[in-house]
């Protein structure tokens, strides 16, 4: 079977679990600046370039992978959030994209295909929004001004696609989805690397909120967002970051009604305190979102920003043997977007 059928078939099992986020757990390493930077020969400091630890630290990020499958885990992302030229150009570490990449899914797909204990396991190549928007000028005094051209950013994300899919990445998640616009790049690129293979490429798409109102930063609803990128025909999408579980319950509400797809969720873990740190326990995300799960609203579940290992296991458990949300069938009435979503009925 090709990968989208065996994610289909296992999605229809059960609710598939995704890891958590890379960030904090490497900051648990203690990692020197040397150690970040390690033989490469960079110049610039490298200290908290958590994607340039694949290369040089490979090791840490395999026990963190190591240690989301033993949580549960089911769809291992690539730690790969900045792993682009863009990303990369403030540490002056362009040149090594393709290494990072592909050091990157191999260390992920060693770790899933080590096991043996027959549970189906994917690798998701993690693709983050840039420090780039393609939406909204940075200069308020020209509203037209862009950094980046869409063409630059569509060169951008195929470099990092290809790279992963080279390493052993299953799909491509496009993640944290801040501009709409950037996505719709993102996905371009996969279409592009797609013809470049001539083999289907699954894509995942998660979007992030800025508000309580239930936008991104470049303005979307959820409902709008949708009607964007339903033309991809993603294996999945959802929502990441933003909020904890709470926060974010009616936005998965409202999507999960609408996507004729898979939908996967990784909150965060609730909200962050005074310092930016993540108070709420394992226990607390998990029952938030068992919650989803009784309701039929979710395919998978992971954690973002504050998830650990223990929150993807109490999740995990808490979810055990309940059925996965039933994907909808939508009436066939032509549906439009701008920042707000438009149905012409049929």
């Amino acid at each position: 079977m090709s990968k989208r059928a065996e994610f289909e078939a296992a999605a229809a099992q059960r609710i598939l679990i995704k890891d958590g986020p890379y960030g904090t757990e490497i900051q648990r390493a203690s990692l020197a600046p040397e150690d970040y930077a390690g033989d490469t020969g960079l110049e610039a400091d490298q200290k908290g370039n958590n994607d340039l630890v694949n290369l040089t630290q490979p090791q840490v990020i395999r026990s963190i992978c190591d240690n989301y499958i033993d949580a549960g885990a089911h769809i291992l992302a690539t730690n790969t959030f900045n792993a682009n030229r863009i990303s990369q150009a403030d540490y002056g570490a362009e040149a090594l994209v393709h290494d990072i990449n592909v050091s990157a899914a191999r260390i992920i797909r060693e770790a899933v295909d080590a096991r043996t204990d027959g549970v189906q396991r994917f690798v998701a190549g993690a693709m983050g929004p840039t420090n780039k928007t393609l939406s909204l000028s940075p200069d308020v005094e020209d509203p037209g001004f862009r950094e980046v051209s869409y063409d630059e950013i569509v060169e951008v994300y195929v470099e990092q696609a290809r790279a992963l899919v080279e390493g052993g990445a299953d799909f491509i998640l496009i993640e944290t989805v801040f501009d709409t616009l950037n996505c719709k790049a993102a996905i371009m690129a996969v279409k592009q690397l797609e013809r470049e293979l001539g083999r289907d490429i699954p894509l995942m798409i998660s979007l992030t909120l800025t508000d309580l109102s239930g936008r991104n930063l470049s303005g979307h609803t959820v409902e709008a967002f949708w009607y964007t990128v339903r033309h991809a025909k993603p294996l999945t999408i959802g929502l990441n970051c933003s909020f904890g579980a709470e926060q974010l319950r009616p936005h998965v509400q409202i999507l999960s009604d609408i996507a004729d797809t898979y939908l996967m969720a990784y909150p965060n873990a609730g909200l962050p305190n005074d310092l930016g740190e993540y108070d709420e326990l394992p226990e607390t995300t998990a029952a938030l979102t068992k919650v989803w799960a009784q309701n039929g609203r979710v395919n998978a579940l992971g954690g973002c920003c504050g998830s650990t290992p223990q929150h993807i296991a109490a999740m995990a458990k808490a979810v055990d043997g309940i059925a996965p949300r039933t994907v909808p069938t939508i009436d066939p009435d032509m549906r439009l977007a701008g920042l707000e979503p438009f149905t012409i009925a049929a």
